[in-house]
Parts: C-alpha cells; sequence; structure tokens
C-alpha cells in the first residue's frame, strides 16, 4: 500500500505532466487528446468513479480468467 505522501507526490506529477503536455499542444497549435468541454471530462470523472465503486463494493468478474488469457 503506498504512504498518503507518496500518493501526493505522485497526484502533483501528474498534474505537472498534464499541465506540460497541455500547454505544449497548445503551442503546437494541435487539439488535445482529451474533451475539452465540462461535460467531456465530468465523463472521464464518471469512468473513474464508478470504477472505484464497483473496486469498493467487492464484486466483479474476471473476463480475463473467463476468457483464458490469465
Amino acid at each position: 500500500m503506498c504512504r498518503p505522501q507518496m500518493d501526493l507526490t505522485l497526484t502533483l506529477l501528474a498534474l505537472l505532466t498534464g499541465v506540460l503536455a497541455g500547454g505544449l499542444f497548445s503551442f503546437l497549435q494541435i487539439p488535445i487528446p482529451a474533451p475539452p468541454e465540462l461535460p467531456g471530462l465530468m465523463g472521464i470523472v464518471g469512468i473513474y468513479l464508478g470504477y472505484k465503486i464497483v473496486r469498493w463494493s467487492g464484486i466483479g468478474f474476471d473476463l480475463l480468467r473467463a476468457l483464458g488469457v490469465q
């Protein structure tokens, strides 16, 4: 399990990386590979929250194992 300080460090590094990548995309005048509007961003947040809720609840189905991949 990660320590809270490590989680914060990784989160801040991820944010910094995103800001630098977004700045580069803007500087080069190319579209960002993410939804540029709030509804699209909220969809991504919703996917993440749904994933976390199912993991927290302890339910799930191992599709890769069922397909014989793992």
